[in-house]
């Protein structure tokens, strides 16, 4: 018999973070979060997500012993703002056994029944900077810190339980060999003269700081017109700016101004921390954290996180100004490839932007929905 109980501790709620831990123990393709750094993010009091969401935290017992997890989530500025009722799932992860799935989701579907809700849909969080997407190919492909994994079995079990695709996300990679520097060089001279354009790149975190709050608002002026885009408000921005910007290296940061210094383009790459995550095994001590800091520096493999144009400035060429940068970085320090994070299946638009690196897919990932009666 499988019993479904929401958390209600902070030992229960290490045992939701520690689970996938379990079912991915000796995987070689598993990215596993920090520990103390995942229970955080799920900390009513610390993180502003919670200011405008509600979440129930799941677990899945059978005789005693954790069988699965799942977070169930309201986004209340999508619901109330957008007119948009949708209960939203999380955080799934579940041993090969399908009523261990059905029993979770039935769990989650009577939350969003008892909320009005008419529709469910996930594996996504709690905004748009969060995980998404049940990976449907590529298993046997390393995953990123700012990507799930799965085994094969979970879209299985969400198609047998009656949920149909939503959204289909694409992940790619090039090798920086491929990267021929006349495709976009040119261009780049001829697009910052033709709009008095200016690149800005840094040598510390702090200077960083300086233009983030700015940068998020273009995040959200870049990309409102995609569906069910949620603005991060500043609050967030505080959250966001904190958890995320020390681990990014400094030079792998762009910004592009226009003639009157306001901002029109950001970039931002990370490095990969997938190998030195798997070392540090969801501990930042006693090592984890100079496997970190050794990655920090020295990877040679770098993910495309995000990139943001003013919508005034799309379509023209501004691509070929932050390319250019990177390209000087980037052989400079020998990096090998790049890596990109999910990409919906329809925004031709970002796809175009990556053409001539001869790009190859090598992961596809989902969201699956259920509509509520």
């Amino acid at each position: 018999m499988i019993t479904v109980k929401e958390v209600s501790n902070k030992n229960e709620l290490k045992q939701f973070v520690k689970f996938p831990f379990q079912i991915y123990k000796n995987n070689p393709y598993w990215v596993p979060p920090i520990i103390k750094d995942e229970i955080l993010s799920f900390d009513k009091e610390k993180n502003p997500a919670f200011k405008s969401a509600d979440a129930h935290f799941l677990l899945a017992y059978r005789e005693g012993k954790i069988v699965g997890r799942i977070a169930a989530i309201i986004n209340w500025n999508e619901v109330n703002d957008q007119q948009l009722k949708k209960m939203r799932f999380g955080w799934f992860d579940v041993i090969d056994d399908i009523e261990v799935t059905k029993a979770l989701l039935s769990e989650v579907e009577q939350i969003g029944l008892q909320n009005n809700l008419t529709f469910i849909e996930g594996p996504v969080g709690f905004s748009n900077l969060d995980k998404v997407g049940v990976l449907t190919e590529g298993f046997d492909v390393l995953g990123t810190m700012i990507t799930t994994y799965n085994h094969a079995y979970y879209k299985v079990h969400l198609e047998q339980l009656g949920y149909r695709v939503e959204k289909s996300f694409q992940e790619s990679n090039f090798s920086f060999s491929d990267v021929h520097p006349e495709t976009f060089t040119k261009a780049n001279d001829l697009i910052k003269k033709r709009y008095g354009l200016k690149t800005l790149t840094f040598k510390t975190t702090k200077e960083v700081m300086v233009y983030a709050d700015r940068m998020f608002d273009l995040f959200n002026k870049a990309y409102r017109k995609l569906p069910t885009f949620v603005a991060i408000n500043d609050i967030q921005k505080a959250y966001f700016k904190e958890k995320y910007i020390s681990l990014i290296n400094p030079e792998y940061i762009v910004f592009v101004e226009d003639s009157k210094q306001e901002l029109i383009a950001f970039a931002i790459v990370m490095p990969s921390f997938s190998r030195a995550l798997q070392k540090a095994n969801g501990k930042l001590w006693p090592t984890g954290i100079f496997h970190l800091l050794k990655a920090k520096k020295k990877s040679k493999d770098v993910i495309f996180y995000l990139i943001g144009i003013d919508p005034e400035y799309q379509n023209k060429g501004v691509t070929a100004v932050i390319f250019s940068k990177y390209y000087e970085v980037f052989k400079r320090k020998g990096i090998q490839r790049c890596i990109r994070t999910p990409e919906l299946d329809d925004n031709h638009a970002i796809h175009k932007i990556w053409k001539h690196f001869n790009p190859k897919i090598h992961k596809r990932r989902c969201t699956y929905r259920k509509d509520l009666t």
